[in-house]
């Protein structure tokens, strides 16, 4: 994939030869939920889950360096520097490692020993921030190593980077487009960038000139972005849901294109993801729970029924194998 030509030309048999594992990111399925969620809507989830490094953050993170690259701003034998909950850390590394870049990420101590261990795998450094400062402390320090010495580091800023809500509005948009042929009443995503709704939110009502009744996600723990659209003082706090609730509100994030928010209980989405699990058989990660879980409330409204709902699942279970998700899972 790049931002130039969104993906390589497939051949008679609908399959691709890639020059490399970026170019493979996309095209990601939109699967009917059956059994999970039952009410007169329909419910297709994006199974994000099936880029290379099994997560919606691979848009991002090819996006982010194809970008730079092409501004001049990151060079051979530059360090990529980038604060993390995990998964555009782990895209970042993917495709540095593919590319030839150093890469150092700092993400909250609390994220799961899974994603520290793929983003090792993948030659990453990491640095660990204090868990109670959130994602704001990982940013924070990002941005301290990249402060130090501009001339070596290069920090994409996902949260405020334009390519992450472009790549989202060029790729996951039109995907979904193609895939219904544009009739898709209702958007449900959880934020943690504000990347893919924004993106995929840009698409449908300025590219395509149609409505698009977009529902952000956030932990009912830290929920920073209802307070915020309600003019409320801000509440953050810690919670179980990894890649979302950031606890400050991301420069990404258009909350012009968001039209509902929907505040759910870390036990709620730690609950729906093992539903989607036992009762579709898609093994998710716990925000991935937190969407479903907005997406049965949505879907179980009678003013909702006829409509079509698409739900973003940003990736998989495996990621979770040490975390809340697994834990009343025996092995035995």
């Amino acid at each position: 994939m790049s931002t130039d030509s969104a993906f390589p030309t497939p051949n008679n048999l609908g399959i691709a030869v890639y020059s490399n594992n970026a170019e493979s990111i996309g095209n990601t399925p939109l699967i009917r939920i059956n059994r999970s969620i039952s009410s007169p809507a329909t419910v297709l989830a994006k199974i994000e889950s099936r880029n290379p490094a099994f997560s919606v953050k691979c848009r991002v993170g090819a996006a982010l360096i194809a970008d730079a690259e092409e501004k001049g701003l990151l060079k051979p034998g530059m360090h990529i520097v980038e604060p993390t909950s995990g998964n555009t850390g782990i895209a970042l590394a993917f495709v540095a490692a593919a590319k030839g870049y150093d890469i150092t990420l700092t993400m909250p101590a609390s994220m799961s020993v899974e994603r520290r261990k793929v983003l090792k795998a993948f030659g990453a450094n990491l640095v660990l921030t204090e868990p109670a400062k959130g994602m704001k402390g990982a940013v924070d320090e990002a941005v301290r190593l990249a402060t130090e010495q501009p001339e070596l580091y290069y920090l994409p800023q996902q949260f405020e980077n334009p390519a992450n809500p472009k790549i989202h509005e060029q790729t996951t948009g039109p995907e979904i487009w193609e895939a219904t042929g544009g009739k898709v009443d209702i958007l449900v995503s959880g934020v943690g960038t504000g990347g893919t709704i924004s993106g995929i939110s840009r698409y449908f009502e300025q590219v395509k000139n149609q409505p698009l009744y977009s529902v952000a996600v956030e932990p009912a723990e830290s929920p920073i972005i209802g307070q915020t659209k309600r003019g409320e003082p801000l509440t953050p706090g810690p919670h179980k849901i990894q890649g979302i609730g950031a606890n400050f509100i991301p420069k990404n994030l258009d909350l012009d294109l968001v039209d509902e928010v929907i505040a759910i209980e870390s036990s709620a989405a730690i609950e729906w993801a093992r539903k989607t699990a036992t009762h579709e058989g898609i093994l998710v990660g716990i925000s991935s729970g937190a969407a479903m879980a907005a997406a049965a409330q949505l879907a179980a409204r009678p003013e909702n029924a006829g409509k079509t709902i698409v739900v973003i699942l940003p990736d998989a279970g495996e990621r979770y194998l040490s975390s809340v998700l697994f834990e009343d899972i025996s092995a035995d």
